[in-house]
């Protein structure tokens, strides 16, 4: 009888020509991309569990999957071969042997997602990520709004519909800042989880808070009230960023990284 190997995988993709990261029958996801080089290399269908699902052009930095494998992997050999066979915008860049209870989803601890935005006279050709906003955006007052989210809070006011009843999430940091440069705004979000679209809908509502001059405890009011009419429009995928999933403590995390600068 073969002995299953459970291994843990991080991966990068860019998300804006694909329909997401969870398979689905529709196909093109990264999921499917990632288990036909999967199946390719250990010869045998291979499934994967991700940490949890990004929508249709969103964009990973550090992504994670495990996978069960009878074989023992020579894992920096196995990166290699895998990104051989990967479309040029998704990379594996780690993977390492996990215990046989490890999983991806519910043992990681936290999330971090990152929104990027160009707010400039110009865009730029570089930018591939990036959302651009030629007017001016007001990054103090985004970052006292969000503010507000930090805690554990029922976030159905932010979140598209969905099949998941759950909607109790807790946010361990919520800010936004300008790059040094000034021509970009940061927006970072970290939790245990995220609602459906929770992450570009809580960006909606500071367009909205700006736009409407409200007070930036409206956004700890629009929380309240468990209402997604309240909240602003659904902001687009481009900008979105899954930075980070964590599976050890988040207060850690936060400690190793500079969350108020900007990669800019």
């Amino acid at each position: 009888m073969n002995t299953k190997n459970r291994y843990l995988a991080r991966i990068s993709y860019l998300g804006k020509n694909y329909c997401g990261s969870q398979k689905q029958p529709s196909g093109n996801t990264i999921q499917d991309e990632v288990e036909r080089a999967l199946c390719t290399l250990i010869k045998t269908k291979t499934s994967t569990i991700f940490s949890g699902r990004t929508d249709a052009g969103v964009s990973a930095k550090s992504q994670t999957f495990h996978f069960d494998a009878s074989l023992e992997l020579d894992t920096k050999k196995f990166i290699n071969s895998l990104n051989g066979i990967l479309p040029e915008d998704i990379r594996v860049f780690e993977i390492k042997k996990v215990e046989n209870t490890f999983h991806a989803q519910k043992s990681a601890k936290f999330r971090h997602y990152r929104y990027l935005i160009r707010n400039d006279i110009a865009s730029s050709p570089f930018d591939t990520n990036v959302l651009f906003a030629k007017w001016y955006l007001d990054e103090k007052l985004f970052d006292k709004s969000l503010k507000c989210l930090v805690g554990e809070y029922d976030f159905s006011a932010f979140k598209s519909k969905s099949d998941n009843p759950a909607c109790v999430c807790s946010i361990y940091h919520a800010g936004a800042f300008r790059s040094d440069d000034g021509k970009y705004i940061v927006i970072d979000i970290i939790g245990n989880r995220f609602l459906y679209n929770m992450v570009r809908t809580i960006v909606g509502t500071l367009f909205k808070i700006q736009k409407d001059a409200l007070d930036p405890l409206a956004m700890a009011e629009i929380l309240d009230s468990k209402d997604r009419n309240n909240s602003g429009a659904t902001a687009p995928a481009i900008g979105l960023t899954l930075e980070y999933v964590g599976y050890d403590e988040c207060s850690k995390y936060l400690k190793q990284m500079n969350i108020g600068k900007a990669n800019k």
